[in-house]
Formats: structure tokens, sequence, C-alpha cells
């Protein structure tokens, strides 16, 4: 077949298109966008809490108990529950808390008799208003405390069979005092408490020993809790 200069033109053409193309340097692919990069969440005190606490309590038995048990002191063990709400730096809470109590007091009086007196348990249902410093809680507290006051008397004076006396009262009152709390975590933190505990007073014995005792103490404690 005899080709046409028009063919030929036509033919050159087209291979002369392929060859640059060819040479063209073909476009990649789009790489995918990189992560988006997303911060740690910001540390915040809000949310419920558990934990438990031990310390030691120093005090004495107000009212008539004085003469009677003189000062009082002893270890305490318990658990805590609370909640915390954050806005800002200021930290808005309500605590309670249930404490056994080693605390008490002894004395021996003239006839002879010997007296002695036991805060057994102690509970409080307290606020708390505080300031965070990222991790760090400083904070002030204050509320409801009760507690339950046994006190015994053994008069030798008084005739067999009627020497012995012993009351229970469960004796109301307040608690004041501070701390600071430090998170080692989102949900482990330790903290350190101050509370100053003054129990009302209430009869105890019946004559010829009819008094009343109430008790005041301050309290140095130490706690670890779990916020979830």
């Amino acid at each position: 077949m005899k080709m046409t200069p028009a063919i030929v033109a036509i033919s050159t053409f087209v291979a002369a298109a392929s060859a640059y193309a060819a040479d063209i340097p073909r476009r990649s692919e789009a790489s995918p966008p990189p992560p988006a990069f997303a911060p740690p969440p910001l540390f915040t005190w809000t949310g419920l809490y558990l934990g438990v606490n031990a310390g030691y309590g120093i005090g004495r038995f107000s009212a008539g108990g004085d003469a009677l048990f003189g000062k009082a002191n002893g270890g305490v063990a318990g658990g805590t529950v609370g909640y915390n709400k954050q806005f800002g730096s200021i930290v808005l809470g309500v605590e309670g808390d249930w404490n056994w109590s080693g605390v008490k007091g002894s004395n021996t009086l003239p006839g002879p008799a010997f007296a002695s007196a036991h805060l057994t348990n102690m509970v409080t249902l307290r606020g708390r208003a505080g300031y965070a410093v990222d991790h760090a809680l400083f904070y002030v507290t204050g509320g409801y405390a009760g507690g339950k006051v046994q006190s015994s008397l053994i008069d030798a004076t008084l005739p067999p069979g009627a020497q012995a006396f012993s009351t229970s009262n469960w004796n109301n009152g307040y608690a004041v005092g501070g701390g600071l709390e430090y998170a080692f975590s989102r949900n482990i933190s330790i903290k350190g408490e101050y509370l100053y505990s003054g129990l009302s007073s209430k009869p105890i014995f019946a004559a010829p020993r009819l008094s009343d005792t109430g008790m005041r103490q301050n309290l140095l404690r130490a706690g670890v809790n779990y916020r979830f």
C-alpha cells in the first residue's frame, strides 16, 4: 500500500506525541494527610472518689470530763467518700468519712476511784473548698462531726455491787480544718489533713458521780484516694 504524504505526516505526529507523553513525569498519588495532633486531656479534679485514711488524735474531754478522764490521745483509721466539681482553679466538693478511733483517756481519782473514757468511732460530713494548681489542691473544710464516747468509773468507796458505772453516748458536734491533696495520676491522689473537732457534752454516770462530758480533738491524718 502506497502511503500518501498526509498519512506519513499524521503517523509522524502521533509517534512524536506518544514519545513526548512518555517522557512527561507522572504525577504521584497524593500522600495521606498526617494524623491530627490530639493534645493530652487537661487534668481535672471533678469526679467521685473513694479512699482510706489513718492518723493520730490529741485532745481532751470537755465539761466535767476533763477532771475525770484527763487528756486523751490515740490512733485513728477509716474510709472516705467524696465528690468534687472544678470551676477554673476553684474546686468545690463534699466529703464524708468514718473512722475507728483509739483516742482515750484515763485517770486515778481520790477514793480511790478509776475513770476512763474512749472515743470509739467518729464520722464527719463536710464541705470542701479549694484552689487547684495543676495536680495540687489546697483546701479548707468544715461541717458535721459525731462520735461515740464510752465512759466507765470504778469507785472503791461505794458498797460492793454499786462500784462500777458505765455510759455510752453518741455526741454530735462539728469539724473544721484544711489540707493539701496531690494527684500522681488521673486516678490516684494522696492527702495530708488537719481537723479540729468539738463534740457536744452529754450526761454521764448517775449520782453520786453525775457529770457531763464532751470532747475536743486535734486530728492529723494522711489518706490515699482513688478517683473515678
